[in-house]
């Protein structure tokens, strides 16, 4: 006991009174960015806690999972659903109007300017990455995805990703898998636009 006293002491010593504010400033900082990085990559519709109005929430990224084991059983429409997430992703970021205006009342500084310039690179990197898959389109109608080289070449990083994480697994019910994921997504996306949006709007902050 004495030594924690001491060591309290010492801290204390360390840190004078005015400190304990701006501990809880850079605290509720790092809470204020949290909660404004998680909720632009989510459109509500997948059950999911948190701040999002109404609990539901699903990640816009889930669509790059889902594409990859979509493309393990060589299923076209794993390039479209590629393409697709590429481009929900940067929607999601800009979706939310509150946490837009959220973001434009923080004081200029470090941390404004760094989730500022992530949301800007992952903004340009999948618009310019679904541009750059628009050939792929193709392969989304082959009935022989191994006959074009393009579509082969892009199936083997999916199938690279199989032998390490479900070598014992067939590609088949991995395929089942990712249909049965894109029904889920595609589902709980279509309940959120068309029943959701008109109730909610464009606020993600739980009134």
């Amino acid at each position: 006991m004495d030594n924690l006293a001491e060591s309290a002491r010492n801290l204390s010593q360390k840190f004078p009174k005015n400190s304990y504010a701006t501990i809880w400033d850079y605290c509720h900082k790092l809470s204020y960015a949290k909660r404004i990085m998680v909720s632009p990559a989510r459109l509500d519709g997948l059950p999911s806690r948190g701040i999002i109005h109404g609990g539901y929430s699903p990640n816009c990224a889930a669509m790059l999972a889902i594409t990859v084991y979509l493309l393990i059983a060589a299923l076209p429409v794993g390039f479209i659903s590629g393409i697709m997430a590429r481009i929900l992703i940067p929607i999601s970021l800009w979706f939310w109007v509150d946490l837009n205006e959220e973001i434009e009342d923080q004081p200029s500084g470090a941390l404004k300017l760094a989730f500022n310039s992530w949301r800007w690179a992952i903004t340009v990197y999948c618009l310019l990455g679904a541009i750059a898959q628009l050939p792929l389109l193709q392969c989304a109608i082959s009935k022989n995805l191994t006959a074009l080289p393009l579509c082969r070449a892009w199936s083997e990083p999916p199938l690279l990703f199989k032998e390490y994480f479900h070598p014992n697994t067939t590609p088949q019910f991995l395929g089942f898998l990712g249909i049965a994921s894109l029904i889920f997504y595609v589902v709980c996306l279509s309940y959120f636009v068309l029943v959701k949006l008109g109730k909610q709007g464009r606020s993600a902050i739980q009134q």
